[in-house]
């Protein structure tokens, strides 16, 4: 599982350092892809492959499923971790992730999710104003 929030600098090679405690969980290999509200996803190849079978079952004859497989699997990069810790993320990946120097590193409990600094910092500020709303629509949920 993946929990934590880690601050990093990506350096002009587009390399950036996974964190120590992520970096046995997610493996010498993985997949990163376009994430959700513009951040990156880091599955370990395991999830990436649970996830390829899902998203695979879905209806080819459905627009938005195909709009789905086409989100996940075009922008997929297999990455593999360096001697360092780091990995090289392609331009494309770092352009949606509007990636530039600062970066946060964060747990979600599957993957990791690569963040640029100030996005993340605009999306916590959104998410703390709003948590109580957010709980009780999760309630449908069971939670």
């Amino acid at each position: 599982m993946f929990l934590g929030e880690f601050q990093h600098t990506i350096d002009n090679k587009g390399r950036l350092i996974i964190p120590v405690r992520f970096r046995e969980e997610i493996g010498e290999k993985f997949i990163i892809t376009k994430g959700l509200d513009h951040c990156l996803s880091g599955y370990p190849m395991e999830e990436w492959e649970r996830m390829t079978d899902k998203i695979s079952k879905l209806p080819s004859s459905n627009p938005k499923a195909r709009q789905l497989q086409r989100f996940y699997f075009a922008s997929a990069s297999p990455s593999e971790l360096d001697k360092q810790g780091r990995v090289n993320i392609p331009q494309a990946l770092r352009d949606w992730g509007n990636l530039k120097k600062g970066c946060v590193i964060v747990g979600n409990p599957k993957h990791i999710e690569i963040w640029d600094e100030d996005c993340w910092k605009a999306m916590n500020v959104v998410t703390e104003e709003n948590i109580g709303e957010i709980s009780i629509a999760m309630e449908e949920f069971g939670f």
